[in-house]
């Protein structure tokens, strides 16, 4: 199964080792693929060195996310763009799924969830994605 898992979840999942992101996220290492754009990174790295994040997170952990998806994430060039979202800024999380042939993408964000199901990909919150069947 090809996922996407938006930049807010991966964050989530990095906060807190028992919550449904963190499980959503687990799941998508063991059982399928993770997938990522430059776009997707580049936004998780700055989210990631943001001072505010640094609260929650230090130095080694937000590096040892960062090493994990450019790692294990399977990179997707974008080659047609998609402009769906009513949140523009949301669009990359579509252009990746979109782009790389994604069954789901896992999200949080509400501007994304209304637009489920989306050309075919199943748009799941982490609690949704951990009762999504494995094919």
């Amino acid at each position: 199964m090809r996922v996407v898992v938006d930049t807010n979840v991966l964050i989530s999942a990095a906060l807190s080792s028992s919550s449904a992101p963190r499980q959503a996220l687990d799941r998508v290492l063991h059982d399928g693929i993770l997938l990522i754009s430059d776009n997707c990174l580049e936004e998780l790295a700055e989210k990631l060195h943001h001072p505010k994040l640094a609260r929650y997170l230090d130095a080694a952990e937000r590096d040892t996310l960062l090493r994990l998806i450019h790692r294990v994430a399977v990179r997707v060039v974008i080659t047609e763009p998609v402009t769906a979202c009513r949140d523009s800024k949301d669009d990359k999380f579509l252009e990746l799924a979109v782009n790389g042939a994604a069954e789901c993408l896992v999200t949080g964000d509400a501007d994304l969830l209304v637009l489920h199901p989306f050309r075919g990909v199943q748009i799941l919150s982490p609690r949704q994605f951990l009762d999504y069947p494995t094919q």
